[in-house]
């Protein structure tokens, strides 16, 4: 038993509370006060609850079974033994229904009154360990059911990455996860812009209307530029925050980096109105959603990139087919503008021919005719990965 517990006895008999008081509980340790009448131990008990009371049932005005219905009125929680007068059974067993835990029957042996009085103390020790176990388990408890909602937010948020394809949309899905992990009342998104290398903010929630209007723009609270310059993330809160212009939004603030191989393209801001620290914990869970953020903007730049390439190559291929067609059109011209005064000397209209000079002609007529072919099937090209046709 450990020394030092509080122990109220409630005895009007200045020789039974001697007796109970300094032969058998102060040699244990115990810091001993005595009141005559129950009154006095209610208002003391009510002030300061003891870990144990010894009351006599016998009390002149309030008796003691008074002061237990008193006492569980009241809500006190110290365990009662009372003392009654050897005959009194019944009226123990009354004590006993209004919640005493023991009871001593006078005359009694100072053994019998330290081995009851060990008794009770014993079972308030257990009684408060059960309490501290409980209050233990129930902080254990609300850790976990915190840290599996944090989870939970994880995991939703890399889902939302690969599912949703409306980036603004995105956006406001990773900024709800930021507040609900740190516990913020404000946060917002900027992301660099590739033409001027500002940071714009592109995303916010709960910010006063004053700072929601700087939506697609520059924001300058004082902060984010740290963060981009050094590429570092930054909590702070309390007085140091006082010199920076975010703490007109609130006393608590980190700002995370979102970075693509190590370069600062976005800034991650959440905000606590009330001074209270962005533990290392919750930094690192605003740190894994900032790679959420930063796996979405790579795949919105690939999708992008993907894009204008096919866009070039379907303008490379109208170009290529535009030039063919040009081509085709021009020997077709010139082919037929060969082949007319060729013609016509074949007629032999200007003059005969004789044998060589008409197998020349034809030589030359059978030539242009191969060059207009293959001129048409030139400028009808085979789609890509098809043979062209012989």
């Amino acid at each position: 038993m450990a020394s030092g517990e509080q122990v109220f006895i409630v005895e009007s008999d200045p020789d039974i509370a001697d007796l109970i008081g300094r032969q058998s509980l102060k040699p244990l340790g115990c810091q001993v006060t005595v009141m005559g009448d129950a009154a006095s131990a209610i208002k003391s008990a009510l002030q300061t609850p003891p870990d144990l009371i010894i009351a006599n049932l016998n009390l002149p005005g309030l008796s003691g079974k008074d002061l237990l219905a008193a006492l569980n009125s009241q809500g006190v929680k110290s365990p009662v033994i009372v003392v009654a007068e050897k005959g009194q059974e019944a009226e123990a067993i009354q004590a006993f229904r209004l919640g005493a835990i023991d009871a001593l029957f006078w005359p009694a042996r100072d053994a019998e009154v330290v081995a009851c009085v060990e008794r009770a103390l014993r079972q308030t020790q257990e009684a408060r360990e059960r309490q501290k176990l409980d209050r233990q388990l129930k902080i254990t408890n609300d850790e976990l059911q915190r840290r599996l909602r944090d989870l939970t937010a994880i995991l939703a948020t890399g889902r939302a990455v690969v599912s949703i394809t409306d980036q603004r949309q995105l956006f406001e899905r990773i900024l709800d996860s930021s507040l609900q992990l740190s516990e913020a009342d404000i946060c917002w998104l900027l992301l660099r812009d590739e033409k001027t290398n500002m940071f714009l903010m592109r995303a916010q929630r709960n910010l006063p209307e004053g700072w929601a209007r700087k939506m697609d723009q520059a924001v300058d609270d004082g902060l984010s530029s740290l963060v981009a310059l050094s590429g570092e993330s930054l909590v702070m809160n309390g007085t140091p925050l006082q010199k920076f212009k975010i703490t007109a939004l609130g006393k608590s603030v980190a700002v995370i980096p979102i970075k693509i191989q190590n370069q600062v393209i976005g800034l991650l801001v959440v905000v606590r109105k009330a001074d209270r620290e962005i533990g290392r914990d919750t930094q690192t869970l605003l740190e894994a959603i900032a790679d959420y953020a930063s796996i979405s903007l790579v795949s919105a730049r690939l999708f992008r990139a993907l894009e204008e390439s096919a866009e070039n190559a379907s303008a490379g291929e109208k170009n290529r087919r535009g030039l063919f067609e040009h081509l085709r059109n021009i020997i077709r011209d010139e082919v037929e503008s060969a082949g007319y005064p060729l013609n016509l000397v074949m007629t032999e209209m200007p003059g005969p021919l004789n044998a060589e000079q008409r197998k020349a002609l034809e030589s030359v007529q059978a030539a242009l005719q191969r060059l207009a072919d293959a001129s048409e099937k030139t400028a009808n090209p085979a789609p890509a990965g098809q043979k062209p046709q012989n």
